[in-house]
């Protein structure tokens, strides 16, 4: 190139400027035998935090994920309604308040896990007629959510309605789940 184009040796002068504030990442042997100057670096002083979060060695265990709920087939229900499956224990919640129930319900379940039952039978009602406003059917509708919670969910396999010889929409199939 000549000079012609106009500041060539300007351009030299400053890539060689820029050329000497460059630090490269890693030392290689190129930059070691390099004439290029480094700029020097001072360390910053390590910053002190009163409260540090320090992070565990191990992560602390998690609790076993439980598999999701498993409804029963429709020949395992089918042998069930025509009774060729014994249903091994039974619990009726008619007349219980909500916290009673909830606490027999459990307590229900954790000796029919014992005992090493795989079905049960646990009966709400339909629910009574209920003056206008009135809720109809609490049980009905609770029980259901309780067993789909994390405390019951290690008793509980699956559940659904009954069959109408069991009760049907006022009682559940309630599969236990075995002992670990």
């Amino acid at each position: 190139m000549t000079k012609e184009r106009g500041g060539e040796d300007d351009g030299n002068a400053l890539w060689d400027a820029l050329k000497k504030t460059v630090v490269p990442l890693r030392k290689s042997q190129a930059s070691r035998d390099s004439k290029i100057e480094k700029p020097e670096r001072h360390p910053k002083p390590p910053v002190k935090r009163k409260h540090a979060h320090v992070a565990p060695a191990h992560p602390p265990p998690r609790a076993p994920s439980l598999p999701p709920l498993a409804k029963l087939d429709r020949r395992a229900r089918s042998r069930i309604a025509r009774g060729s499956t014994e249903i091994e224990g039974r619990l009726d919640l008619h007349g219980y308040k909500l916290a009673e129930a909830k606490e027999r319900l459990m307590h229900f379940l954790e000796r029919a896990q014992a005992r090493e039952k795989s079905l049960v039978l646990v009966i709400t009602g339909k629910g009574a007629a209920a003056p206008h406003g009135a809720e109809r059917g609490v049980l009905k509708r609770e029980v259901p959510m309780w067993l789909s919670q994390p405390g019951f969910r290690s008793l509980v396999i699956g559940f659904e309605e009954a069959a109408p010889s069991h009760g049907g929409a006022g009682a559940l199939y309630v599969r236990v789940r075995k002992k670990r």
